[in-house]
């Protein structure tokens, strides 16, 4: 009798395994994040590229660079929040290039060399930047609001600044260090400037001896007829209230057209009448613009970005005649959605849910993206802010009770939320703020500082 053995009789013998699905999300950010939660459960491999180690809460960034919060308390570890997702890797690397046709993205890593992921599935969460609108070189003196390292930029401004009045002989050599300016009035201009009045005025306010840090000046430079325009018109007065009490010197109808290592130059909109300004240390918050990726990413997809570089989809978050790449948060235009993360976070899990329905079933998933607006909200200062939701407005102390719970809610991590909630405590009952470190120097020098 001949013997049949299990690998004659077995009809999968010959068969290569079976190649799961893998699934692309690029950036860190609220859509990335929310997409590959989404994901968690799917039978397939995802990989979420950054080209930063952790998931920055950009809405505190401003409390971060016045020293009012730690850089820690407003980032999460990326491989920590998605630790417990076993299909779930994590890869640190920007994004460089794509072939759609082979289905597969570029990354360059930290020291330039460059590594390839493929994708059945793409997530596209990669943000917006600072746009100096076609002034780039103002960027070496004027940070944005954007990232962690501009946060820290401008807390080394900031506080590098009453130092260097403090060092001073004379009130004529101290005004351009003690005077800050900030081009911008949506919420994160509106924000810092009331932050820095804060700072100087409470924090700071009986730790020199030479200078008064409430004598800084921070004069706020916007090109609308109001600043946080897209808050109701009332909502929109009573911030301008609180700044004017604060000390906040508001300049409507401006738009800054120069920018210098010691000062600024502004003209008006309506006779173009060109003023300028002594100081030391200028901000920038006016506009956004789609990162250098997005542009890639048009150019081999076939499709024309918006004004602001942002890339058109379909109702369902995917891109014409790609099907397997979606496009979410702040560079995707659709409907003209707000820039905000509330859009972010929502299209994250949208297009994760359309990619985990796909995987689940025989056909492509398809529904439309539907925004839930959930309101908008705006700190002025201490008990002082703006909340906005459909009919609902808040203001003064119950708007500034509602930010803080909102806030609090979206932080991610609950060591983040527990810290954040204490310093707001200790800032509020004794008025200091500990998170005043700062490098020597620029980054340049910090890496030699005896050079």
């Amino acid at each position: 009798m001949t013997r049949v053995t299990a690998q004659q009789t077995d009809p999968d013998a010959d068969r290569l395994p079976r190649r799961r699905p893998s699934v692309v999300v690029i950036g860190g950010g609220f859509g990335g994040l929310y997409a590959a939660r989404r994901l968690r459960k799917v039978d397939g491999d995802v990989t979420v590229l950054d080209r930063g180690t952790s998931h920055v809460f950009q809405p505190l960034l401003y409390q971060c660079a016045t020293g009012l919060l730690s850089e820690g308390s407003i980032t999460s570890p990326l491989r920590h929040l998605l630790r417990r997702q076993k299909n779930t890797h994590v890869a640190l690397g920007e994004a460089s290039g794509i072939d759609p046709e082979n289905r597969t993205v570029t990354a360059t890593r930290m020291d330039g060399s460059t590594f390839e992921l493929h994708y059945d599935y793409l997530v596209v969460a990669a943000g917006m930047r600072q746009s100096y609108h076609g002034h780039e070189e103002f960027a070496q003196h004027a940070p944005g609001m954007k990232t962690v390292d501009d946060a820290l930029a401008i807390r080394r401004k900031l506080i590098g600044a009453f130092e260097m009045a403090e060092s001073l002989p004379t009130p004529e050599e101290r005004r351009p260090w003690l005077t800050f300016a900030v081009s911008g009035g949506g919420p994160t201009g509106v924000e810092i400037a009331g932050q820095i009045r804060e700072l100087a005025t409470r924090a700071l306010e009986h730790e020199f001896r030479a200078i008064d840090p409430g004598e800084a000046r921070v004069l706020l430079f916007h090109g609308g007829d109001r600043v946080l325009e897209s808050f109701d018109e009332r909502l929109s007065a009573k911030a301008q209230k609180t700044l004017d009490a604060v000390g906040v010197e508001t300049h409507l109808g401006v738009h800054v057209t120069d920018v210098r290592e010691d000062g600024i130059e502004t003209t008006t909109k309506k006779d173009k009448k060109v003023t300028s300004y002594d100081c030391r240390t200028v901000l920038w918050t006016a506009g956004v613009e789609a990162v250098p990726f997005a542009g890639t990413l048009a150019r081999a997809l076939g499709v024309t970005q918006d004004r602001g570089g942002r890339i058109p989809v379909q109702p369902d978050l995917s891109v014409a005649g790609h099907p397997e790449i979606y496009v979410v948060g702040d560079v995707s235009s659709l409907n003209d959605l707000p820039g905000v993360a509330e859009v972010a976070m929502q299209g994250g899990h949208h297009a994760g849910a359309m990619i985990a329905k796909t995987l689940q079933g025989e056909r492509r998933y398809s529904t439309p993206f539907r925004y839930r607006d959930l309101g908008s909200a705006a700190y002025i200062a201490r008990r002082h802010a703006l909340l906005q939701a459909g009919p609902i407005q808040l203001s003064g102390f119950a708007g500034w009770a509602a930010w803080g719970a909102i806030h609090i809610a979206f932080l991610s991590g609950r060591r983040n939320r527990a810290g954040t909630l204490i310093n707001w405590a200790a800032t509020l009952a004794s008025g200091t703020r500990r998170e005043r470190a700062v490098t020597f120097g620029d980054p340049e020098t910090a890496r030699t500082p005896y050079a």
